[in-house]
């Protein structure tokens, strides 16, 4: 029998009626736990116990909590294999990026651990005498969280290390989609030594569910922050929400994102940047390449090279082979969404280049290694677009990618554009006007330069603008905007009334003075 496993509210491990199974997306026979399907009534409790918590959790010194936050990454420094391990049973994706996933939690809370002495306000010179002018840092309060499953590690700490740092207290809703990972991560922190109601975490799914509760709990003025990572239609949604409460919450979308490679690109690495952009994590990443546009001249050359190389990707299991580029997908639903796009090909005349949808017995790829009845995989997918169609502007959400004919870099930047995500972009390019012209134009929250769309690190922003992103931003000391406010405090010590403009002491200026005058 699999192990249940609970919600985390208030240091107590509290049952729901429901449950569901998580499996290994790799073999799904192999049921990892079954885990609650919280109740509305267990999500607004875990928000009250938060409330509370916030009164103790606020008031502590910042660099205690710093502190805290580095027990948080020795503790998962420690388990980093497990951890990893089952990120890759869970999620589908190679032990190598599992512990990249494990590892950037590990460097946000080495880079946050020293923020916790570094929260600082300014003193402000007043314009009046005997008077002082301060600001300070304050949390927000309550902050609901919710993530995705693709990422189960690295996600959740971009949003949770920092909130806890600032001094808020946490609902978080994990994916359901990798409730494994998220409970041993939230047990990771609980023994980092965090107190009792700081962090709750409530399981479940998002519409309808657990999810949507958390949301609601904003109505209710039991959330004070809410901080998202999914997609685009959601988290539209979410900020509806938010913004009738006066709320600023952290949306962290969906992407298409443009890989441009322009005539004088080095083509070797522009094919190996693109290839790994394209099929890296099969795809499931928000900042995977959703275009890749190739300036006219290269057009054909870098087409065959990129076919040759997608032919010899290696594809199964991850949890029995080293060497795969990338497994399956997380679950069914993400896989009937994926293999839709195959009709979007076909209606509007897309050319199939490469690919054929589901891998089987009797249909994979030649790199296959495993069963591929034990899970759901995908054909590495290739298509010739262009920017009219469907599948050029709608985020896909698994290993496909489509090539796209322009000529220069203005038309190159003027496709890129078109879509309506902004979140990563890449291009291939040694001509510096070129990259710099992309750079200033694109509109995106994140560019490279002769490297991947993908890719992250704990000291710099992560986020994006349109349609994957309200232009807030993961990681680095930019998201510390995100969990804080600023207060502004006026100390007057002058003993009387002073009325800041009316009693200013404004200096007059004398009569001018004519340069030329002085001379005669």
């Amino acid at each position: 029998m699999p192990k249940e496993f609970h919600n985390l509210i208030a240091g107590k491990e509290v049952k729901s009626k429901k449950t569901f199974e998580s499996k290994n997306s790799s073999n799904l026979a192999d049921v990892i736990g079954v885990f609650p399907e919280a109740s509305k009534e267990q999500v607004r409790e875990a928000c009250k116990v938060t409330k509370e918590a916030f009164k103790t959790w606020s008031r502590t010194p910042a660099p205690i909590r710093g502190e805290v936050i580095g027990s948080i990454g020795k503790a998962i420094a420690r388990e980093k294999e497990s951890l990893s391990r089952l990120v890759t049973r869970e999620m589908g994706k190679t032990l190598k990026e599992a512990r990249g996933d494990v590892q950037e939690a590990i460097d946000t809370c080495h880079f946050f651990q020293s923020e916790g002495r570094r929260l600082y306000g300014q003193t402000v010179p007043s314009e009046m005498a005997n008077k002082e002018l301060m600001t300070y840092r304050r949390p927000l309060g309550v902050v609901g969280i919710v993530t995705a499953g693709n990422f189960p590690v690295a996600v959740p700490a971009w949003k949770i290390i920092p909130a806890l740092l600032t001094g808020n207290t946490i609902v978080w809703k994990p994916s359901e989609d990798s409730p494994a990972c998220s409970y041993a991560f939230a047990k990771l922190i609980e023994e980092a030594g965090l107190p009792t109601g700081v962090l709750n975490v409530v399981f479940g799914g998002g519409g309808s569910a657990a999810g949507q509760y958390l949301v609601d709990m904003m109505d209710e003025g039991l959330v004070d922050k809410f901080a998202f990572t999914g997609s685009t239609a959601v988290g539209r949604k979410i900020g509806e929400i938010a913004g009738r409460n006066l709320k600023h919450p952290t949306l962290e979308l969906g992407g298409k994102n443009p890989l441009v490679v322009m005539r004088d690109a080095d083509l070797e690495n522009a094919v190996s940047g693109a290839l790994w952009a394209s099929f890296g994590t099969g795809g499931q990443r928000c900042t995977s390449a959703g275009n890749i546009i190739l300036d006219a001249p290269i057009y054909n050359e870098f087409k065959s090279r990129f076919v040759k190389a997608a032919k010899d990707i290696k594809i199964g299991d991850p949890n029995l082979y080293d060497d795969v580029l990338y497994g399956p997908f997380i679950n069914e639903r993400f896989f009937e969404r994926w293999l839709e796009h195959y009709q979007w090909g076909k209606k509007d005349g897309a050319k199939l280049l490469y690919g054929d949808g589901r891998v089987t017995k009797k249909s994979k790829p030649k790199g296959f290694k495993g069963d591929p009845d034990a899970a759901f995989y995908g054909w590495p997918t290739i298509w010739e677009a262009t920017p009219e169609m469907k599948q050029f502007k709608t985020e896909i959400f698994g290993p496909t990618i489509n090539l796209v004919k322009v000529n220069g870099i203005a038309e190159a930047i003027a496709v890129a554009n078109s879509v309506d995500y902004g979140l990563s972009s890449a291009i291939y390019t040694n001509n510096r006007e070129w990259a710099y012209t992309f750079k200033n134009e694109i509109q995106a929250g994140m560019t490279s330069i002769n490297n991947s769309t993908t890719g992250a690190e704990a000291h710099m922003p992560f986020g994006g603008v349109k349609g994957s992103g309200n232009g807030t931003r993961e990681s680095g000391i930019w998201v510390i905007d995100n969990y804080t406010y600023w207060h502004g405090v006026n100390d007057d010590v002058s003993g009387k009334l002073q009325l800041a403009q009316m009693d200013t002491g404004y200096i007059e200026p004398k009569q001018a003075v004519n340069v030329d005058g002085l001379l005669t």
